[in-house]
């Protein structure tokens, strides 16, 4: 512990596997390496796919490329801690290491949000305004929306790790996950954590919530235009063009929610449904977004199949 008057600061964290199974972790281990393995694996082979192909050089494309660096970002930030815990039950994570995780996982999965936004974005143009959409979505405008996405979840959360370290800590200092996450972490101090809260909720709700909103705006928009098309299969094709980024949404959406909702209501709730979600949330979308876009994309399975048969010729 470091000491400085009345300020406590922990010198690490202790980091928790699977509530009431942790003589289970080496087995429970192997499904989490298939996961990280497929997110690793899946997102570098879109990436690839996408650079190697030159019909795939559009903006749903490149939103599909940010979302898949995004996700192999917030798998590499989580891997090390969590396979390590169940590896070799490495639980302590020192201070400041745990705030810069903590950082990143949440950056991160604000960039994705917004991906998934402007990815939304993409369709509505798409299907609304066809005509006008290479002209809308330029690469430069792409290349804009993208930096946009990385500022706002830099600087919108650049507070958060400051306004944990001016916090006293005692007592307990175990956290609920193999990784840190920041109302995890406010809740072990024994100071006043009003601010930490409202600027979290306020951080959260103009961003994700917003993110959120637009999502399920934009769709409204794109139902309305479809429902005006003169035939069924117009209807179906263009629908068809959404499939893949409605999973993607829901999928990173709905634990994100539950997570949430869980540290700030869920008092009574049992230790594992909270462990659960946390891993659901941060490692299922990375693990199945290459696999939905690779099903559900005909461009992108297509450029797949012609990869490996160059390879096998």
């Amino acid at each position: 512990w470091e000491f400085n008057g009345s300020f406590y600061q922990p010198s690490a964290f202790l980091m928790m596997g699977i509530p009431g199974l942790e003589a289970l972790h080496p087995w429970i281990s192997i499904p989490f390496c298939a996961l990280y393995l497929t997110a690793l694996l899946g997102n570098c082979l879109i990436l690839f796919i996408i650079r190697t192909t030159q019909s795939l050089h559009e903006p749903m494309y490149y939103f599909l490329s940010m979302l898949a660096i995004t996700d192999l970002g917030l798998a590499l930030c989580t891997l090390p801690t969590t396979l390590g815990l169940l590896w070799f039950n490495v639980r302590r994570i020192a201070f400041d290491a745990c705030l810069t995780q903590m950082y990143f996982i949440h950056i991160l999965s604000f960039i994705e949000s917004s991906v998934l936004l402007a990815m939304a974005f993409d369709r509505f143009v798409a299907i609304s305004h066809p005509l006008r959409h290479p002209s809308i979505l330029t690469k430069t405008t792409v290349l804009k929306i993208g930096l946009a996405i990385v500022l706002r979840g830099m600087v919108s959360l650049l507070p958060i790790p400051f306004l944990l370290k001016r916090l006293t800590y005692c007592g307990k200092t175990e956290l609920s996950h193999s990784f840190c996450f920041h109302p995890d972490i406010m809740n072990l101090a024994c100071a006043d954590i009003k601010v930490n809260v409202f600027y979290g909720m306020i951080i959260l709700l103009s961003t994700v919530g917003m993110d959120f909103i637009f999502i399920v705006l934009s769709y409204v928009l794109i139902i309305r235009t479809v429902v005006s098309l003169t035939t069924k299969e117009e209807c179906l094709k263009a629908l068809n063009t959404c499939v893949s980024h409605i999973c993607a949404v829901l999928v990173f959406f709905i634990p994100m929610i539950g997570l949430s909702m869980i540290h700030r209501f869920g008092k009574n709730v049992p230790p594992l449904v909270n462990t659960l979600v946390a891993y659901t949330y941060l490692i299922i979308p990375p693990a199945l977004n290459p696999v939905i876009y690779s099903i559900k994309s005909t461009h992108i399975r297509q450029a797949l199949l012609r990869a490996l048969r160059r390879k096998r010729g």
